[in-house]
């Protein structure tokens, strides 16, 4: 039994100080195996900015897994943006963008899927297919994670343009037998499988809000807990409707793995 938490677009600049300490100490309490941060730490990849997420990093006891969102390569400067757009990540947050975590249950993937050229529209590369292979083949018994910043599927309504190469990607995760994709960017909250198609296994695409941004678009700052077990997955949201209250578990959905992948239990 392993428990992994995923958060995204914290946004240290536009960020809530109040929640802050809140979200340290529940996600400390919970005593995580893992820390997956789907991207956006920052507002305006600022030194400042990433400088409160390296503090915020440093207050969480479990190891931390990072991926950068388009929010934290600067949009206001063109020219560090086409020449140098991780250059202040890698000095603050790490050098690897794409970093991996493996223990005796999971395997988890970092994917870099910002492009740095169309600031809000992400692609997935064939080279990054090509890494989630690698580090998945021969694996039969640990859960495999994929996290990403963009969604390699939208919740109908969505305005966004989907991530370039969404539908290969998914097809080659698919094929390689990945059980679930973290990601963030739209600061909506959703765990949920793949909508269904022939050549798709049962894989989970779990979706973090914001953790502390002020843009909630309607919803509560959140993250999630996922308690990994044998053929079952459990993820419960933690949410903040004020400083006050902090963030309490509003709500949970456990999938179990059969013949064709996930599904709810």
């Amino acid at each position: 039994m392993k428990r992994l938490v995923h958060m995204s677009d914290l946004h240290f600049g536009r960020d809530r100080p109040d929640l802050v300490g809140a979200l340290t100490r529940t996600v400390n309490d919970l005593a995580p195996d893992l820390v997956a941060i789907s991207g956006d730490l920052t507002q305006r990849a600022r030194n400042r900015q990433f400088q409160a997420a390296r503090a915020f990093i440093d207050s969480l006891d479990a190891p931390v897994l990072c991926v950068p969102g388009n929010h934290d390569v600067p949009l206001d400067n063109l020219w560090a943006r086409a020449f140098h757009p991780w250059r202040r990540y890698k000095r603050w947050i790490a050098e690897d963008l794409e970093p991996t975590h493996t223990d005796d249950h999971m395997i988890v993937v970092g994917i870099n899927t910002m492009n740095p050229i169309f600031w809000q529209r992400g692609w997935f590369s064939r080279r990054d297919i090509a890494k989630v292979r690698r580090a998945f083949a021969g694996e039969k018994s640990r859960i495999r994670i994929v996290v990403v910043h963009h969604p390699l599927e939208h919740l109908p309504g969505e305005r966004k343009r989907l991530i370039k190469g969404a539908d290969r990607a998914l097809s080659a995760l698919d094929a390689c037998g990945t059980d679930i994709v973290l990601s963030g960017h739209l600061h909506t909250w959703s765990a949920a499988l793949f909508a269904s198609r022939p050549d798709r296994r049962g894989a989970l695409q779990v979706q973090a809000g914001t953790g502390l941004s002020t843009r909630q678009r309607g919803e509560a700052n959140d993250f999630n807990l996922l308690t990994l077990g044998a053929g079952r997955v459990r993820v419960e949201r933690f949410a903040a409707e004020d400083a006050a209250t902090g963030f309490v578990a509003d709500r949970e959905v456990v999938f179990a793995l059969g013949d064709r992948g996930w599904a709810v239990s």
